[in-house]
């Protein structure tokens, strides 16, 4: 009963201290090492990882502790933990993390001295229910992900100071013919990485493909179009690695893996990096793949060679990684391809601006954290490094990096000269807007009126466009809280005027910078879509011709001004701008879909029947987005006649057919990859009394997985008869067909 009772108190009273500097807590115990060992099912039924999970804790306090709590998933059942090889009683506990939860796991300790080391052993089962891009469990293929919480750790994820990083090894045993994927080097099967970063880990089928130094992991069958995105993308993390070498010293120690994912893609560690299987059977590598490589690659130094801790991390961890990886884009594609990319981070953080925290303060619970930390710190740094100059700002920075750990507190210390710049971008909410006014004619003058609503002195350039085209530009200082004024000597009509045309700080509105207005937005992409949404295509396209003339790059509304057109059936036009948009340097995913789209549509129209095929099922393969899949498929089904399917295919819809209609669940069970589309089938299970597949289509994806388009004939209880396309996703497990995504259900 006294144990209880102390636990009972150790779960309400978390294991936190005051910290000296303020109010807010910190931690007590920092993780030195986690050492993790896994074991994946063998059995198909089996959804549970078993894990041994070995803790490295050093006590960071300047007291004694006698107590350690430990967070991990609710879905992990601990059996027993050891305290330095001695098995502790332990009680556990639900932690609210906004609208989610962890496991807190509470356990008393023999006193441990300040700055002392202890050894934390937990032997526990992960049930995984259903397959998240966060965990994963199937005969295939499987992940887990720090997000999952799959491993015990002292701090939260959420931890406002900044979640636990350490050096991890991590070995997982598998079943025969799945290969595991973690960060650092592998040696026997374990993955040793001496980075600080947190345990991870990808099991799967892949070929692997070696390519300037880089180990690409691409699905199984690969062709030459996906042997060339892994060069590319090869290519892009070695330069990624140089250009930050030059700036932040000699690279860490680590080997750069990619891996092709169809879940997760976008998260990295310790140099193992995943990005989406599709982009292996597009015809180039998108915007999105290209600075996720980068941002990966720098964060080798920022986070894991450097450990970052305590208030403010993410704008040093994200923030600082952004701002770098665009300095890369820059240097590899060009200023123009950058701005867009600049453009996409400043809209991202306009649209929570409004009602964001603090850089110094904002939490990973926050919904507006990765928006802010990332976007709007990517803008503090270029800001900063424009102020000091290129050579003080790197040099600053290396010199915080020496000692192996950094955080915002020692950023400050390096710029002191900048002081009340940096106080006020990172201790402050975001207050300024920026404004120009309607420019004056006086003699041979031409008058602005200037406004900054923000907490800080700002220098900016100010560019005024005239009747004829030709373009002025001045730089302007101006007031905290105050108005100013620039004065442009011409006689010339000034037509346009612009305050802070590079948009370096951040606003809370960007559409007031131009006068006269022209538009209420400061999205320039909403404002084209919010037409062509409405079918305004005429206006839509005035819209976008404006947006094009000031950002001839912008695929996004390059996208909308073709589809515009097409619309129109302004067909010469609409091509034109299509093929631009597959020409950029780095468009997205989506653009690269809906752009063959309508390539396919242009075809179809024009009688060309083979073109509309190819570009079809580019734009099929892309996988980009529903809508650009679901489009793409239609215009091919008018174009051609359905192709012949295998018959394998077809004797697998046949008993999928009969199980929709047999009432028992069980029934489907070998018919589907476990954990994958439980919902699906639990709303046919029982409810339907017709099902009727006749495949249409195959895509092949790769050499185990197809894409099934089939038409749709069902009836369930209580329900008018329904019909429609669908699109199933079908994976080869132990050479049987298994369904495992409904990637699209039109069914009505």
């Amino acid at each position: 009963m006294k144990f209880l009772n102390i636990v009972l108190l150790l779960i309400c009273c978390p294991i936190l201290v005051p910290a000296q500097s303020d109010n807010r807590i910190s931690a007590t115990w920092y993780v030195e090492k986690y050492d993790i060992n896994a074991t994946l099912p063998t059995a198909e039924i089996d959804r549970n990882l078993s894990v041994r999970a070995t803790l490295q804790l050093r006590n960071v306090t300047s007291r004694p502790a006698s107590s350690l709590t430990l967070r991990i998933s609710p879905n992990a059942s601990v059996s027993t933990i050891r305290i330095n090889d001695a098995v502790t009683e332990f009680a556990k506990s639900e932690e609210k993390i906004g609208t989610a939860s962890l496991q807190r796991v509470a356990t008393r300790l023999p006193s441990v001295a300040a700055g002392a080391t202890i050894t934390a052993v937990v032997e526990y089962k992960l049930s995984v229910p259903d397959n998240t891009g966060f965990s994963s469990l199937t005969p295939i293929s499987s992940q887990f992900l720090p997000l999952s919480f799959w491993y015990p750790t002292p701090n939260s994820w959420y931890f406002a100071r900044g979640a636990d990083h350490a050096p991890t090894r991590v070995q997982v045993a598998a079943p025969v013919g799945l290969t595991i994927v973690a960060a650092g080097t592998e040696t026997a099967g374990s993955f040793d990485n001496k980075l600080n970063g947190q345990p991870f880990f990808f099991a799967g089928q892949w070929d692997r493909i070696e390519s300037s130094g880089v180990t690409v992991f691409v699905p199984k069958g690969p062709g030459a179009e996906a042997q060339s995105r892994a060069a590319d993308l090869a290519s892009i993390a070695v330069e990624a690695r140089s250009f930050t070498a030059e700036l932040l010293g000699s690279p860490p120690s680590a080997p750069i893996r990619i891996i092709g994912v169809r879940r997760g893609a976008g998260y990295a560690g310790g140099g193992t990096i995943s990005v989406d299987e599709g982009v292996f059977r597009r015809g180039k590598v998108d915007s999105l793949t290209a600075m996720t490589i980068a941002e990966s690659v720098v964060k080798t130094w920022i986070g894991d060679s450097v450990a970052i801790s305590d208030d403010g991390s993410g704008v040093l961890r994200e923030g600082l990684s952004r701002y770098l990886a665009t300095q890369f884009i820059e240097s590899k594609y060009g200023r123009d391809i950058a701005d867009i990319e600049r453009m996409r981070q400043r809209n991202a953080y306009a649209a929570v601006s409004r009602r964001d925290a603090p850089l110094n303060t904002v939490a990973p619970l926050d919904d507006y954290y990765f928006a802010a930390v990332a976007n709007k710190g990517a803008m503090f740094w270029r800001l900063l490094e424009r102020r000091t100059g290129r050579t003080e700002f790197y040099t600053s920075i290396r010199s915080k990096m020496n000692g192996g750990r950094m955080t915002l507190a020692d950023i400050r210390t390096a710029f002191l000269s900048q002081k009340e710049f940096v106080d006020g971008m990172l201790d402050q909410i975001t207050e300024t807007n920026l404004q120009a006014g309607l420019p004056l004619m006086v003699g041979g003058e031409a008058k602005v009126a200037l406004r900054n609503t923000g907490a800080f002195d700002v220098t900016v350039n100010v560019v005024a466009t005239m009747a004829n085209g030709e373009k002025m530009s001045a730089p302007a200082s101006i007031k905290a809280r105050s108005f100013g004024e620039i004065v442009f000597r011409t006689s010339s009509k000034i037509t346009r005027v612009e305050i802070d045309p590079e948009k370096l700080y951040p606003q809370v509105d960007y559409s007031d910078d131009v006068a006269p207005r022209e538009t209420t937005d400061s999205d320039l992409l909403l404002a084209v879509k919010r037409d062509f949404d409405r079918q305004a295509f005429p206006s839509a396209e005035k819209t976008a011709v404006n947006v094009l003339r000031d950002f001839p790059r912008f695929d996004d509304v390059r996208l909308l001004l073709a589809r515009s057109l097409l619309a129109q059936n302004k067909i010469t036009e609409a091509e034109a701008q299509f093929k631009a948009v597959l020409d950029e340097k780095l468009p997205t995913s989506r653009n690269i879909a809906w752009a063959n789209v309508g390539l396919a549509d242009i075809a179809s129209r024009t009688g060309r029947s083979a073109d509309s095929i190819r570009f079809a099922e580019a734009a099929v393969r892309a996988d980009a987005e529903y809508g650009a899949s679901l489009a793409a498929r239609a215009i091919r089904n008018k174009t051609s006649a359905s192709a012949a399917v295998d018959e394998a295919i077809k004797a697998y819809f046949m008993q999928f057919d009969r199980a929709a209609i047999s009432n028992r669940k069980a029934d489907f069970d070998q018919l589907i990859v476990p954990g994958d589309i439980n919902r699906f089938i639990s709303g046919i299970s029982g409810q339907a009394t017709e099902w009727k597949t006749q495949p249409l289509q195959v895509d092949i994806l790769d050499a185990n997985s197809v894409l099934v388009e089939a038409n749709i004939s069902a009836r369930l209880l209580t329900r008018e008869p329904e019909s429609g396309t669908a699109v199933y996703r079908l994976t080869r497990i132990g050479g049987n067909w298994r369904l495992s995504g409904v990637e699209i259900f039109e069914v009505r």
